[in-house]
């Protein structure tokens, strides 16, 4: 059965009963370790660190409360406590409280990066009805941000190009990406990042899916496209590699958890199907 998750919004209270805790030391999230991976902690078991030192309620998980807040940078994880990054996680906790933890970990951040005005440095005051903020001195008001950006599979007949960046290792390649700028549709981002990165023109750009992404508030917005024309050229910036395969051979791909492997393995499929 899959988890649902609905959202709430400040200043709605929590239902009465069980809770699922999430704990955060910074960026990094603490869970409880278990045989087959990590799970949430729920109210039932004894060691949650209350009070934290915020403690924000964020919505229900098939009808039980998630309460998120920090620990202090001194707090001893006790026995069978683990402390995870989110990208550690990725593939040991379930998808959907894998969510979760990206969401409470930008609310988090959102609470310790928008106290302030950036029009006129003032300190700001909550929105009721949402985690939105006000300046009560010039009226900005601001919201936790999500910034999209695309990732982009280049196709032509039965190959498809992936590409890789310093840092990956030698054997990972990936997609195209980049960030979506001011005036800019998803689309015309696509073409754009594409030509900048690896000089070619491509058309029949198809949206296939997105993911949050939360390194920190991306929204991350799939989509494949077919090649057209163009040599590649590497822009020297992001990327170090370029190459066409086939799914005959394919190279290291990111993991499965990711929407970069759904957009490759969706498209290979394709293949095999027509």
């Amino acid at each position: 059965m899959s988890l649902a998750f609905l959202r709430a919004y400040p200043p709605v209270q929590p239902p009465q009963g069980s809770v699922y805790w999430l704990p955060f030391r910074g960026d990094n999230v603490l869970v409880k370790t278990a045989p087959t991976g990590f799970e949430l902690f729920q109210s039932t078991e004894e060691g949650i660190p209350t009070p934290l030192q915020t403690t924000l309620y964020l919505g229900t998980l098939n009808g039980r409360a998630c309460v998120t807040g920090e620990v202090g940078q001194d707090f001893v994880l006790p026995e069978g406590w683990s402390e995870q990054t989110q990208r550690t996680l990725f593939g040991r906790i379930d998808d959907q409280l894998q969510s979760v933890i990206g969401y409470a970990t930008q609310i988090l951040r959102w609470q310790r990066t928008g106290r302030y005005c950036p029009v006129c440095a003032h300190a700001t005051e909550s929105l009721t009805g949402s985690w939105g903020r006000i300046c009560p001195n010039c009226g900005h008001t601001m919201y936790p941000p999500s910034t999209p950006a695309i990732l982009a599979l280049i196709h032509d007949g039965e190959r498809m190009l992936l590409t890789h960046k310093p840092g990956w290792g030698n054997k990972r390649y990936s997609c195209i990406a980049g960030f979506v700028e001011p005036g800019e549709s998803l689309e015309e981002c696509v073409e754009r990042e594409i030509y900048e990165e690896v000089g070619l023109h491509v058309t029949d750009i198809a949206y296939i899916g997105s993911q949050p992404w939360p390194f920190p508030h991306q929204l991350m917005v799939g989509y494949t496209a077919r090649y057209l024309s163009g040599e590649i050229h590497l822009d020297g910036l992001e990327l170090d590699d370029a190459l066409w395969f086939t799914p005959a051979a394919l190279p290291e791909l990111p993991p499965p958890q990711s929407l970069a492997h759904r957009i490759i393995t969706t498209w290979i499929a394709a293949q095999r199907t027509s």
